[in-house]
Parts: C-alpha cells; sequence; structure tokens
C-alpha cells in the first residue's frame, strides 16, 4: 500500500514558504490572516516588548473551517553589531510590560467575543 506523501508547496507574504503536506484522514491547515496578506488583527507595543493577536484557520475532521485565535509576544534589541533582533526571551525589567500587554491582548479578545469561549482550550 503507498501512501500519497505528495508535497504541496506555497509561498505567503514577504516570501515565507508554506510547507504542507497532504495525508489523508488528516487536518489540514488553512492559510492565517497573514499568510493571505491580512495580517495580525491587532498589535500592542510598550517600549522593545510587542504582543500580536493573529488569526487562524484549521480544518476539523469534518472537513469545516474553524477559526481560532493565537497571542505571540518579542522583545526587540540591537545585537553587538548594531542590528535589530528579536527574542520571545525577557529581562526581569521586561515582565511587567508582558504582563500587561498580554493583559491587554487578552482583554481584547474577550470583549471582542474573539476568545474563542471553551475553558478547555480545544477550539
Amino acid at each position: 500500500m503507498q501512501m500519497n506523501t505528495e508535497k504541496k508547496y506555497s509561498f505567503g507574504q514577504k516570501g515565507q514558504a508554506n510547507l504542507s503536506r497532504e495525508v489523508p484522514g488528516q487536518e489540514q491547515r488553512q492559510p492565517s490572516r497573514a499568510q493571505k496578506g491580512q495580517g495580525p488583527l491587532k498589535s500592542l507595543r510598550s517600549g522593545a516588548i510587542q504582543v500580536t493577536i493573529w488569526e487562524n484557520e484549521n480544518l476539523n475532521a469534518e472537513g469545516q473551517v474553524m477559526a481560532y485565535k493565537t497571542v505571540s509576544f518579542e522583545r526587540r534589541y540591537k545585537d553587538k553589531n548594531g542590528e535589530w533582533k528579536s527574542t520571545n526571551s525577557l529581562r526581569a525589567n521586561d515582565l511587567p510590560k508582558a504582563v500587561l500587554l498580554l493583559n491587554k491582548a487578552y482583554e481584547y479578545l474577550v470583549l471582542t467575543g474573539e476568545d474563542g469561549g471553551d475553558s478547555d482550550g480545544q477550539y
């Protein structure tokens, strides 16, 4: 028995590759807002800390498109050569800003009704 392991390649915004495999009976990811060129739902920034809210879509087992939100954060800094970089590692002084921005992101999701509504994390 031979499985279909054909790879499909599509390129999103800014030349980022989206690599996916077609596997029968398995959930297939749909392009996110960013991959469709729509960008994040909302970005919040305080100093070097940024929190971004994204909308994503996935096909469930029944083939229906299910939307869910994710939140990412990063800290921007300059390296030894003066080039801007980003990291998900925080310094002690970054924690209050990160907490504030993550709370604001949660507030945005709850007030707009986009928090998913599930307490068990299943979307």
